[in-house]
């Protein structure tokens, strides 16, 4: 079992690397990349490539489910690893705005296509085959392997920004400095891609597939046998996708442009937030385990509606730093807390007959829809309202949702899969 988590863990973090690189440096890229001018527009186009690759995220987890539903988990993860390390490398090389003109976005966008499509099959693949192989009474906290990796993928992209721009200094990492980390990007990627090679295939899909008891036609049977349950898994990850892309991605753009924060302390504050909600994340799915995912869930969306508000007051108000910093740090635990049994309430909501097309559709168009959206949203909002607590209520928005759904699922801790 250690050796499929680490090595299911391992895959995903690089994979999660490779995708979260754009977020981290998307302030640089928005100049690089678009027609010089006005900084809000350079900002809400980046941003708009940032959610055309979660757009098509559904259309890849229908791929890359019926390919897993009916070839295998392993050969969906394989693929998927190297569809998105190679577009990556690719970001590296792209030639700007300035030289081949309206072609660079262009060419920005059909990149993040591909991406996205590649994690719309990837994280369900490595959610499915982590929790496939797990005990039943410890499935909460083999499924947190996947979003504990997801972060420590998201924090490797900030330690390598931070290490070249440290290395070539700020003002050369923003002119050039920033392709060294999409280009590192292949050589990560064809780690990961040796690593799934040599994996093992799910036993639970083994099992299912000798006693012929898989779908022909897993995406029709998800959407036709399983709409309640394809709901449900929608509704729950709107307040995982909308708050961790919020911390993540738009918050870095966010301090430094509003709050005057320099890019190293922005890096260095999503780093700090990243690293709690890994924490988090473990611990509470270790306790799913014990009490349930249903009730660690709803306690959790409680709390991050509780947590947001102060946070955007107090930016409002201009308070210091520091404050704002501790309040952040809370919201995030708040929400890697709610994300720790997330990944094994999606496995446990369908049979292992459609559950890697229903989980990965599911959770893709939620966050296709309030994920991919957050950012140029959330930019949106500030802009139209003049009020950062508009993004508070837009969280409490979500945590709604999740709630919602959450409150009609019956739980299936510990239950056979």
């Amino acid at each position: 079992m250690k050796k499929v988590v680490i090595s299911g863990m391992i895959g995903n973090g690089l994979e999660w690397y490779d995708y979260a690189l754009y977020g981290q440096v998307v302030f640089i890229l928005a100049k690089h990349f678009f027609p010089a001018g006005d900084e809000t527009v350079q900002m809400l186009a980046a941003f708009g490539v940032f959610a055309a690759a979660f757009i098509v995220r559904p259309i890849g987890a229908a791929f890359f489910g019926w390919l897993g539903d009916k070839y295998g988990r392993k050969p969906a993860m394989v693929v998927a690893i190297l569809m998105m390390a190679l577009p990556t490398g690719a970001i590296g090389l792209l030639p700007t705005y300035a030289e081949i003109g309206v072609w660079a976005p262009i060419a920005l966008t059909v990149i993040r296509l591909l991406q996205g499509m590649s994690l719309g099959g990837e994280f369900s693949g490595s959610i499915a085959y982590i929790v496939e192989h797990a005990p039943a009474k410890r499935r909460g906290i083999a499924g947190a392997a996947s979003l504990v990796s997801l972060k420590l993928g998201f924090m490797l992209g900030i330690i390598v920004v931070r290490g070249v721009m440290e290395l070539v200094g700020e003002e050369a990492f923003q002119a050039w400095g920033w392709r060294i980390p999409f280009l590192l990007g292949i050589v990560i990627g064809l780690i990961g891609f040796y690593i799934r090679h040599y994996c093992d295939e799910s036993p639970i899909y083994v099992e299912a597939k000798q006693a012929e008891n898989l779908s022909p036609r897993p995406i029709r049977e998800a959407f036709g046998s399983h709409p309640w349950k394809m709901a449900q898994g929608f509704g729950a990850y709107v307040s995982v996708t909308m708050p961790f892309y919020l911390m993540t991605v738009f918050f870095i753009s966010f301090m430094t442009k509003h709050m005057h924060i320099t890019v190293s302390h922005a890096l260095d504050i999503t780093l700090m937030n990243l690293s709690l909600m890994a924490v988090a994340t473990a611990m509470s799915a270790h306790m799913s385990d014990y009490f349930g995912r249903k009730k660690v869930m709803m306690a959790s969306a409680i709390m991050c509606s509780v947590t947001i508000y102060p946070m955007f007051a107090m930016m409002q108000q201009g308070m210091n730093v520091e404050y704002y910093m501790l309040i952040q740090g809370i919201f995030c635990f708040m929400l890697g807390c709610y994300m720790g049994p997330v990944a094994t309430f999606l496995v446990e909501l369908f049979p292992t007959s459609v559950r890697f097309s229903g989980m990965a559709i599911s959770y893709n168009l939620a966050a296709a829809l309030f994920g991919g959206t957050a950012p140029l949203l959330c930019e949106w909002l500030i802009g139209a309202t003049g009020s950062y607590q508009s993004l508070a209520y837009y969280v409490m928005l979500c945590n709604l949702i999740s709630l919602i759904a959450l409150y009609y699922y019956r739980d299936r801790s510990g239950a056979p899969l």
